[in-house]
């Protein structure tokens, strides 16, 4: 081999260690970094503002909790000592109501030993049989039910049982499919039977159309007290709160009525805040914490296939007047000046705007810029400050 093909080797060796050198040197440097770098680049990402829109809005402080829906008036129906005296055992015979069934004026609930048990409109409870010659607000209020069940009294007086009474009686339990009881007319010297309406067989409700709640009656029971249990009235509304809710309500709020069932909402008004009652503890209740009743009346009828439901209750407790300039709660602070602000950030600038509080409820309060300073609906207030994701997503 030549001299000059050794040199030209020799130089080529060299040529390519200097590139190899070259490229370790530039990839150390992609490699190795300063300290200064180092830091640069492990530092956390700087935090996220989180802003919210001021609004116009109206707002609500609201409780709450859960109710029952409940008639105006509640009854046990009870069998009494049977009219007829042949009758020597009260056993319950047919039972005509269900639980749940609607209840008109005159319709029979159940038959004890053969013989009716049906219901009037009135607001004064049997307490008597009612036969000739019998006077008093509890005959007239009998009068005026078998007049509204289609059975007329004639020329008796109001509160007085005459011979006009005695027919609409009778014409009355013919038209339930029985013969009307009777007893002997007074001052007569032959046998002269007469109608009457005994106690053992009329229930007086106050108002139809009334509702069966429980039967506990079986054919075969002996007849004695709760054989079953309705509800009449107008529906309203019964809730319960604890004592530290209690402060918040007060006769005349406005109270949302919201039916899961049936996804429907009504409103009312608080119409009774009260100790809640004995027969509520005694119904297993009592959980130990004083409780108190809430009654709500509603603002329209509620349907009567709500009747036994339980509905939850909004109970408005206060309310602003009107739309109000809004914020977030989050986003009101009070500095160690003790002044009460909002934070505006626009454009990447933040400026503190003094404001006064007013009504606060669902997580927003009422601001009113003070004197001097500018909030509209639409500006954006600082409400937090969220740390991004550190290097690696951690």
């Amino acid at each position: 081999m030549s001299g000059l093909v050794r040199r030209r080797r020799a130089l080529g060796a060299l040529v390519l260690a200097s590139l190899v050198c070259t490229g370790a040197g530039v990839g150390a440097a992609l490699v190795v970094k300063s300290p200064a770098q180092a830091a640069a680049d492990t530092a956390p990402p700087a935090p996220s503002v989180l802003t919210a829109a001021v609004e116009q809005r109206v707002i609500s402080q609201s409780l709450i909790t859960r109710g029952e829906v409940t008639a105006s008036q509640h009854m046990d129906v009870s069998a009494g000592p049977q009219a007829d005296k042949d009758i020597a055992r009260s056993v319950v015979t047919r039972v005509d109501a269900t639980p749940g069934r609607k209840i008109s004026a005159g319709q029979v609930l159940l038959e004890v030993s053969g013989r009716p048990l049906f219901v009037l409109k009135g607001a004064v409870p049997a307490y008597r049989d009612l036969a000739r010659g019998k006077r008093g607000e509890d005959v007239a209020q009998a009068q005026a039910a078998l007049r509204a069940s289609g059975h007329p009294t004639g020329t008796d007086p109001s509160g007085v049982f005459g011979a006009g009474t005695e027919k609409a009686v009778a014409s009355f339990y013919r038209s339930i499919g029985y013969e009307a009881p009777t007893v002997e007319a007074p001052g007569t010297r032959a046998p002269s039977p007469v109608p009457v309406l005994p106690i053992s067989e009329v229930m007086f409700v106050r108002s139809f159309p009334a509702y069966v709640d429980d039967v506990r009656a079986k054919v075969g029971d002996e007849a004695g007290e709760g054989l079953m249990s309705l509800s009449a009235g107008a529906l309203t509304v019964e809730g319960s709160v604890t004592l530290q809710q209690k402060g918040m309500i007060r006769p005349g709020q406005e109270v949302r009525v919201y039916a899961e069932t049936t996804g429907r909402q009504f409103t009312g008004t608080v119409t009774s805040v009260g100790r809640e009652s004995d027969s509520a503890k005694d119904a297993g209740q009592d959980t130990g914490a004083e409780k108190y009743t809430v009654k709500v009346t509603p603002s329209r009828p509620l349907p009567t296939e709500l009747n036994g439901e339980n509905v939850q209750l909004t109970v408005v407790a206060a309310s602003s007047k009107g739309k109000v300039l809004a914020v977030p709660s989050s986003a009101v602070s009070t500095g160690a000046d003790g002044l009460t602000s909002v934070t505006e950030r626009k454009d990447g600038r933040e400026r503190r705007i003094p404001v006064t509080v007013g009504v606060s409820g669902d997580g927003f309060v009422q601001v009113t810029p003070r004197k001097g300073a500018r909030l509209a609906a639409g500006a954006e207030v600082v409400v937090g400050v969220q740390p991004r994701a550190g290097v690696g997503g951690s």
